[in-house]
């Protein structure tokens, strides 16, 4: 059950993420802001690993090319989707964009059936078909 807790933190982190967001652009470039977000996150997540003791870790992971190849598509996939996070928040309403932002769950979930092979259940199903009509619905107001 821990997966539970942290998905549940991160929602919650997340959430902040776009309040805290817009509070920070109103006056700021959203690209350089999420530059300065981005800094800001490698020091903190440099601590915590240097804090844990992990840091003699981080060759082995740069020399596994197969590993690294996929963490480096993932940090662009996730700098690319913070800068048009930003870009949103900078001109929407918080209420529109976090909704229209979480069409990622589905799009993960379809992509993890497709690509890897991943199977869901009729209740997982309806669930996604749920978040699907909700961020529609968000998007009309």
């Amino acid at each position: 059950m821990s997966w539970l807790i942290y998905a549940i933190l991160s929602a919650v982190c997340a959430a902040l993420v776009g309040i805290f967001g817009k509070i920070g652009l109103q006056n700021v470039d959203a690209n350089t802001a999420t530059a300065v977000r981005a800094m800001i996150m490698t020091v903190f997540l440099f601590i915590i690993v240097a804090i844990e003791g992990n840091l003699h870790k981080i060759p082995s992971i740069i020399s596994d090319k197969k590993n690294f190849t996929f963490i480096v598509l993932s940090g662009i996939a996730g700098a690319t989707s913070w800068l048009f996070y930003f870009l949103a928040l900078k001109t929407g309403k918080v209420t529109q964009v976090a909704p229209i932002d979480k069409l990622s769950v589905v799009l993960a979930a379809l992509i993890a059936i497709i690509f890897l092979g991943e199977k869901i259940s009729l209740l997982n199903g309806v669930g996604i078909g749920l978040i699907t009509i909700g961020v529609i619905l968000a998007a009309l107001h």
